[in-house]
């Protein structure tokens, strides 16, 4: 597709790239890019997908230790245990989905977090979050929290991973937007961890999970963009989570890790097939050829 022309300053607003960052686009190609092309940049180099705002933040945290399997980089983190056993987690908002639409934005970090841990080689184990929500008297607060604890809750009910944890805090100053931060634990065998680096040419990638809809499109941009007017219509942005098939993911993913036949697995994130196949094929140093119609 060579669209290159049909790309305009209103266009790279619409994706959330700054003119800084589309001048870069520019260099990196050498050419404008055409619009499959942007709408990968808008996607990876967004702030849900890249932490671009926070990152030089996050590398304050301690992430080494002698009981350190795996630190950042990877799906999710992987702690030893001991009695060759890890233990695997992760901790994620998902705080602009949860406001626009409260059960499905809480349901679907759960579903994500999820993904992330048994991605890993892990059987989830549990469930915790940490949620704050705007002052009680507020219009929208007792439908907010209604919809994000159920949305939690029912999820988890669901793929029959429990809750049993969290905690809970009200406050004025998230009037205008909600924090939803949902964490799930697994455990592994500390010698079974799965990575998600590509290795080998010629060989098959595999794409299973529920099937695509039209719910979810946009779904990292909006989650890195800031709160307007219009914040109603970007209902269609939230995903709609399917525990039932990911339940079954689940069972399928571990019984295959229990073979030999997983070069690397990726979860499939905000940005869906373009922040999996190229994470994967980064990681690895390797190309990528993916065709959509088939």
């Amino acid at each position: 597709m060579n669209d290159a022309a049909a790309v305009t300053p209103e266009l790279v607003a619409e994706h959330g790239l700054t003119p800084e960052e589309y001048q870069r686009v520019l260099t990196i190609l050498g050419r404008a890019p055409n619009l499959t092309e942007l709408g990968v940049f808008s996607v990876m180099w967004s702030e849900h997908c890249s932490y671009k705002s926070s990152k030089r933040w996050l590398r304050l945290l301690p992430t080494t230790a002698p009981w350190v399997i795996c630190g950042p980089g990877e799906n999710a983190g992987v702690v030893d245990i001991g009695d060759g056993l890890a233990a695997i987690f992760k901790m994620e908002s998902h705080n602009h989905p949860s406001y626009i639409e409260p059960y499905q934005g809480a349901a679907t970090g759960v579903g994500g977090i999820l993904r992330d841990v048994f991605t890993m080689g892990a059987r989830p184990v549990a469930n915790l979050n940490a949620l704050r929500f705007g002052s009680p008297d507020h219009p929208k607060t007792r439908h907010l929290v209604a919809g994000v604890v159920a949305g939690i809750g029912g999820y988890g009910n669901c793929v029959g991973v429990p809750t049993v944890g969290g905690e809970c805090t009200f406050h004025p100053g998230y009037d205008g937007n909600i924090l939803v931060n949902a964490m799930t634990v697994g455990v592994a065998p500390a010698d079974r961890i799965f990575y998600s680096a590509a290795a080998g040419v010629g060989a098959p990638v595999v794409y299973v999970g529920s099937k695509t809809g039209r719910d979810g499109i946009h779904g990292a941009t909006m989650a890195s963009a800031e709160f307007s007017d219009d914040t109603e219509e970007k209902r269609p942005t939230v995903q709609v989570g399917d525990p039932f098939t990911e339940k079954l993911l689940i069972e399928a993913c571990l019984e295959l890790m229990a073979t030999d036949v997983i070069v690397a697995i990726q979860d499939m994130g905000a940005a869906g097939l373009t922040s999996s196949s190229f994470e994967m094929a980064s990681k690895g140093g390797l190309g990528i050829e993916l065709d959509l119609d088939r």
